[in-house]
């Protein structure tokens, strides 16, 4: 499976949105591999795969271009938050359903199906949050990194990871913290 072979399918890779999105991504893939690494010295018989996780932290946010997110220069229709099941549905076409999954839950720290109806989010409704110790690594990994071109490089604090996640609320906060804390070990 070669993760910028399937990139390049959907991105020119001469674009500024190619270079946003291949940044975030290895950054968010190195720092899941080293999450992962991490995580099996307290828990060696946990039976994380490592290639698998690497490429799901590369493709994560292979749906990005079709939202619209100007800043970070997203220049399609579809609004943000949609981002996960439109790169779920690109890798379920192309046959990676264990990556697909990890597409559909790493936004924020998961979302639920009550959110989802309370908040009427443009989601089908059922439950996103991360399953496996996979997806649940991608997701951590992934807030630390944003895709704001002049703070690409920038890796976030714990504590500017949780404002950002407060700001949806107490329980978004609560399942953050839950996750963080199984997958650091803090």
């Amino acid at each position: 499976m070669k993760p910028f072979a399937i990139l390049h399918q959907h991105y020119d890779p001469g674009s500024e949105l190619y270079h946003v999105l291949v940044v975030h991504s290895v950054l968010v893939a190195r720092r899941a591999r080293q999450i992962a690494e991490e995580y099996l010295l307290r828990h060696p018989a946990a039976g994380i795969d490592l290639d698998f996780l690497t490429e799901a932290a590369l493709l994560h946010d292979i749906g990005i271009s079709e939202c619209h997110a100007p800043r970070i220069r997203c220049e399609g229709g579809e609004p943000y938050i949609r981002h996960g099941v439109i790169g779920s549905r690109i890798l379920q076409e192309a046959g990676l359903p264990r990556h697909a999954l990890v597409c559909e839950r790493h936004t924020g720290a998961g979302i639920t199906m009550e959110e989802v109806v309370q908040l009427h989010l443009p989601l089908p409704e059922k439950d996103y949050l991360p399953v496996s110790l996979e997806e649940k690594i991608v997701c951590v990994a992934d807030k630390f990194f944003g895709k704001t071109p002049s703070k690409l490089w920038t890796k976030e604090k714990n504590e500017k990871v949780e404002k950002s996640l407060a700001k949806h609320g107490q329980a978004v906060l609560e399942r953050w913290l839950r996750l963080r804390n199984e997958i650091l070990g803090k």
